[in-house]
């Protein structure tokens, strides 16, 4: 999974029927790629259904997968890649065994590294808010060969500051498409929110 836009939209709770029509707005209006988690009423088969709309170049896959039930489960369902919470070496040897990226998560020094050695393309810092861009800023002093994905506390206001901590990518949810937006099916304003948002990434 090669990311030129270094954002992911996370998905959480999304009605199912609604979904194509955010996907293409969102894919139309710059966004790269998105993960649907896990957690969320019929997941497995809105990406199983929305697969063969997804633009050449962008990517749809599967959050919030924290064992291997679930890791089967999304490989299965046709997801371009997946995204975890939390570091379980044996999902991130499952996926890759199965030629599907992981964005592992993890928290602390050895977890980043524990995930990055055990094969994940990237390593996500969740929650990144808890800490902020001066975690990432230190983190990358002995891991400045990792990718590291900030996710969870992102917004717009400190979009820059993470980026400018190192990070590789972001993920966001309800601060890239709208919270009123999301909640209101508002296609118009969710497209003005993920511009806006990929246009202040450097």
């Amino acid at each position: 999974m090669e990311l030129t836009v270094p954002v992911i939209g996370i998905l959480r709770g999304v009605d199912e029927a609604f979904f194509p029509d955010l996907m293409t707005a969102a894919f139309d209006s710059g966004l790269q790629a998105m993960e649907v988690t896990m957690n969320t009423p019929g997941a497995e088969r809105i990406v199983e259904r929305n697969l063969s709309r997804v633009p050449k170049g962008n990517y749809l896959g599967m959050g919030t997968v924290r064992n291997i039930d679930e890791a089967k489960r999304a490989v299965d369902s046709g997801a371009a890649f997946i995204v975890t919470p939390n570091t379980d070496a044996g999902v991130i040897e499952y996926a890759r065994g199965r030629n599907v990226p992981v964005i592992a998560g993890a928290f602390s020094p050895t977890e980043v590294y524990t995930a990055w050695n055990c094969g994940a393309q990237m390593v996500k810092v969740f929650p990144s808010g808890l800490l902020g861009p001066s975690y990432i800023r230190e983190l990358r002093g002995p891991f400045d060969d990792i990718d590291l994905v900030a996710v969870g506390g992102v917004t717009l206001e400190n979009l820059r500051d993470y980026f400018d901590a190192g990070v590789r990518a972001v993920g966001a949810s309800s601060a890239l498409f709208g919270k009123t937006a999301l909640r209101e099916k508002d296609l118009k304003k969710l497209s003005e929110h993920v511009r806006k948002f990929i246009e202040a990434c450097p």
